[in-house]
């Protein structure tokens, strides 16, 4: 986030994206997280900001995280789910988290093997 951008001047470009990306209109968004369809324009629009509640319903409607749509990281794709697997890790015992942490570590060598044209 550059200097002269603060998260109210960020999050209506940012909720529209993360809208678009998604493939929803105002109106679906709006049903899928609970608010009015004017409520998702006037975010939209910037005349309106959501509460502490709404944005985290709209985040996590959205699959993206808050800090993509206040402006803290610049990209949302890559951080998609990785709030929700962090949520539940510190509820896991210790065995449990290292068998987590092979898993992962698992997963995106074969993600990234394939990226290279490995099997």
């Amino acid at each position: 986030m550059s200097e002269s951008s603060s998260p109210s001047t960020i999050f209506p470009d940012r909720l529209r994206s993360a809208r678009e990306y998604r493939g929803l209109t105002q109106g679906e968004l709006a049903e899928r997280a609970g608010l009015q369809p004017s409520a998702i324009s006037h975010f939209e629009t910037g005349t309106r900001k959501p509460s502490f509640d709404n944005l985290r319903l709209l985040a996590d409607t959205l699959d993206v995280t808050t800090d993509y749509l206040l402006g803290r990281v610049a990209e949302f794709k890559d951080l998609a789910g990785a709030d929700k697997l962090h949520r539940h890790y510190d509820a896991l015992q210790e065995g449990d988290r290292k068998f987590a942490d092979a898993l992962i570590t698992h997963l995106a060598g074969k993600t990234a093997a394939r990226g290279s044209g490995k099997k």
